[in-house]
């Protein structure tokens, strides 16, 4: 692994589960690129289904396609701010995924919907007839606009107003609800009047926002093996989410100041998921979690969705330290997902099943490996917090049970994975990486190495 784009100071960093800005980079670039893959991929198969029975929604997508790269022409990083946005890797896994037919036809009907998210925020001027299902228009990390109708029309001449109307019809001179684009230069803020708009709204300290309204926060069939659900719009739930991110930042970055800032650029968009499990559930969630939820006391419902980086999907938490634990947790999931993308960790088609000491269910070696990391990040975080001076006795006292708790789980995870015939050299050189790490911070919380 060493012999790749990664520097060995680097990769030895994401090993030890520390920040690594420069890691992190090249990470998130390998993201970027592999949403621009599955965006050709989706190009690829428009074109080949062109020449089927129905020619209309191939049609429209060629026309929101233009309409993107006009809209690139304006200005690129709000259209980039657009197709990166985590929703919109679980809505392109969804597509590529659907059979031929009606349900490929229907999820494909949302490209339109990012056109004009796009376009709005890069002041380019168009004039679509789009499908808004339910009668709702999701802006893609803008917000959402109940419109009454099935399919709308939305007009933007590049000034300060947009036009809003029923498909079909005259668009009239007065309405109750108006999209206003900002003043000045893109990439440009998007705001609504009236009541049947709904903001995402901006987590404090940052530029995460909470996301309860995009339609793709949350693959169709929910996550998990018990089909989880995101929870619903609640304007008067932002005041108690944004108070647990402000306290979870603040107590991470008293516990470590590296890690906090790394939460803050990694994480665009906070997922509030139903508290309620609704069982198990028989149908397929494509694309799966990264990892799924920790049973027992130690942390709220968290999921990081392989498609959707950025993302922290997580039911409410009790408390701030609830909230911290599960960022480091999720976003350790998703470094680790961006890494195996970029150099294999392990081989596809494992049959072996392990036991690890936080789950219930036994887990294959994929499973192992992403929980063995984002636990090692959690230990590194509880053995500092248990050892930081000047921190709450409450978050000390906890960390430092914690750390007793997992410090010899992982350990055996460890053991797992290098004893494991499914790892590449690259993984079994991390795993070993990882396992250095592990046995510097030693078997109880006493002095940081």
């Amino acid at each position: 692994m060493t012999s790749g784009p990664l520097s060995d100071t680097a990769l030895t960093r994401l090993a030890h589960t520390r920040p690594e800005p420069t890691g992190t980079q090249l990470l998130g670039a390998a993201v970027r690129a592999r949403r621009r893959l599955l965006l050709k991929a989706l190009r690829l198969r428009v074109d080949r289904g062109r020449d089927g029975p129905r020619s209309a929604p191939y049609t429209r997508f060629d026309a929101s396609w233009a309409l993107l790269e006009r809209a690139e022409r304006h200005h690129a990083g709000a259209v980039r701010a657009v197709v990166d946005y985590p929703a919109t890797g679980t809505w392109l896994a969804a597509v590529l995924a659907a059979p031929e037919g009606p349900a490929f036809e229907t999820l494909l009907a949302h490209w339109d919907t990012l056109a004009v998210a796009a376009s709005l925020r890069a002041r380019c001027p168009f004039d679509r007839e789009l499908a808004t299902p339910g009668g709702v228009l999701a802006l893609t990390g803008v917000g959402r606009l109940l419109t009454g109708a099935e399919r709308t029309r939305v007009r933007f001449g590049g000034g300060r107003s947009v036009r809003i109307g029923p498909a079909g019809a005259p668009l009239p001179r007065a309405f109750p609800y108006a999209l206003l684009v900002a003043a000045g230069p893109p990439p440009t803020r998007v705001r609504g009047t009236g009541p049947q708009w709904s903001p995402l709204r901006t987590l404090p300290g940052g530029c995460a926002v909470l996301d309860d309204l995009d339609p793709y926060r949350v693959p169709p069939d929910g996550t998990g093996l018990s089909g989880r659900r995101a929870a619903g719009h609640a304007a008067d739930a932002y005041p108690l989410w944004a108070a647990h991110w402000q306290g979870a930042r603040a107590l991470l970055a008293r516990t470590d100041p590296d890690r906090a800032r790394e939460i803050t650029r990694a994480v665009r968009a906070l997922v509030p998921m139903d508290p309620t499990d609704p069982g198990e559930h028989s149908g397929p969630t494509e694309p799966a979690p990264i990892a799924a939820p920790t049973p027992g006391p130690a942390r709220p419902f968290g999921a990081t969705l392989a498609a959707a980086p950025g993302a922290v999907l997580t039911s409410p938490p009790a408390n701030p330290r609830e909230l911290a634990e599960t960022l480091v947790h999720e976003v350790h999931h998703g470094k680790l997902a961006a890494l195996h993308a970029l150099a294999p960790l392990y081989r596809p088609g494992g049959q072996a099943l392990h036991r690890v000491g936080w789950r219930a269910d036994e887990r294959p070696v994929s499973g192992v490996y992403q929980g063995a990391y984002a636990h090692l990040a959690l230990t590194d975080l509880w053995r500092r917090a248990a050892d930081g001076d000047g921190l709450p006795a409450a978050w000390r006292t906890l960390a430092g049970e914690r750390f007793e708790r997992y410090h010899d789980e992982v350990g055996d995870a460890l053991s797992i994975l290098l004893q494991s015939d499914q790892l590449t050299d690259s993984g079994r050189e991390f795993a070993e990486r990882m396992r250095r790490h592990h046995m510097s911070l030693g078997s109880t919380a006493r002095g940081v190495p």
